[in-house]
């Protein structure tokens, strides 16, 4: 399978992108990257990474950063864990590592929101540990060209393919493989309409012989998606003030800041929210504008939450957060583009 390796460097020697973790093996910078990088595409992650680099250039300063500034500079990206598990990583190696990672895998492993794959790409880039990746383009690259119906979204499939992956790294290189097939699948072996006719590995390919190239790589049909109804109230009182809390824990956003929220069975009526059980005592005698016509669908990944958006004018309570520092606090991202359209 030598061959299968010695195509993807050369191409990938020819093709791959100028990116600022590339140019550096500090495992600092290729673990932001990595992180942020995950159900992410580049082009969208790549300003994250540099804000990040730039307001904190070291691992010191990401952990002595508050969990609101963090939250705030991720605002858009989601998952939202990714950024908690960043800090509690960055505290980890801040007092038990005195800045400094951990050079194996089984050791990076230990890292709060490092798993297996972030694990082998920095132990593979960073240390020159023969640990092959695996993730959405690698799973793809694989299971077209050996024509392998495996489930990548079972744990027997999961398994497989990391089996298969290790059997290909370049012992030599392995840092650079795991890059370049991770690139081949972001460039070249494309979820959609992938270039085959010109592909380096065509010849060899089982699923372009086969015809079956579309239905790789193969997934289990995902569970069902739970439908959630949120009705946001944005008060205003007559000192321009709003209200703004953090959401607790054990559900979506941990730690991110909403308006006064009502989640019902199914979406409610203006009548309805004031006497439900979650409505505030100052949003009965508000004035009630409904922002928006339609429903807003927000998808996440396993939850679609319907929503409306009224705005409360002339709450007859003092609030305690100015319009103006609105900006300041981290919220997800259906508040996000709910005040890019709000103009008070």
């Amino acid at each position: 399978m030598k061959h299968f390796s010695t195509k993807l460097l050369a191409w990938y020697e020819l093709h791959k992108r100028s990116l600022p973790w590339r140019q550096t093996k500090d495992p600092y910078v290729v673990w932001l990257s990595e992180i942020i990088l995950q159900q992410t595409r580049v082009e969208q992650g790549l300003p994250y990474f540099e804000r990040f680099l730039k307001d904190f250039p070291t691992i010191d300063d990401l952990a002595q950063a508050s969990e609101d500034a963090i939250l705030k500079r991720w605002q858009g990206l989601g998952y939202y864990s990714r950024a908690r598990n960043l800090h509690k990583a960055a505290k980890q190696l801040s007092e038990q590592y005195k800045g400094n990672f951990p050079s194996t895998y089984k050791e990076l492993l230990k890292l709060p929101g490092v798993g297996p794959y972030t694990a082998r790409a920095i132990a593979s880039i960073c240390f020159d540990e023969v640990c092959a990746v695996v993730d959405g383009n690698v799973y793809r690259v694989l299971a077209r060209h050996f024509n392998n119906f495996n489930p990548i979204n079972k744990s027997k499939g999961i398994k497989a393919f990391q089996v298969l992956a290790q059997s290909l790294i370049d012992p030599n290189s392995p840092g650079t493989y795991n890059q370049a097939i991770m690139e081949f699948g972001a460039l070249h072996c494309t979820p959609k309409n992938p270039d085959c006719t010109t592909c380096p590995l065509s010849s060899c390919c089982l699923a372009f012989a086969d015809g079956r190239v579309a239905e790789l790589p193969f997934k289990v049909k995902a569970k069902h998606i739970k439908k959630r109804y949120f009705h946001y109230l944005i008060p205003t009182d007559q000192n321009n003030n709003t209200l703004l809390s953090k959401r607790g824990q054990k559900d979506i956003w941990q730690g991110l800041y909403e308006f006064p929220l009502i989640e019902a069975q199914k979406m409610l009526s203006v009548d309805a929210l004031k006497v439900h059980n979650d409505s505030p005592e100052w949003a009965k005698s508000a004035h009630w504008t409904k922002f928006q016509d339609e429903v807003v669908i927000h998808k996440l990944s396993h939850q679609a939450l319907h929503t409306y958006f009224y705005v409360l004018e002339n709450v007859d309570e003092a609030l305690p957060i100015s319009w103006s520092s609105v900006p300041d606090y981290a919220v997800p991202r259906l508040i996000e583009r709910f005040l890019d359209k709000f103009i008070l």
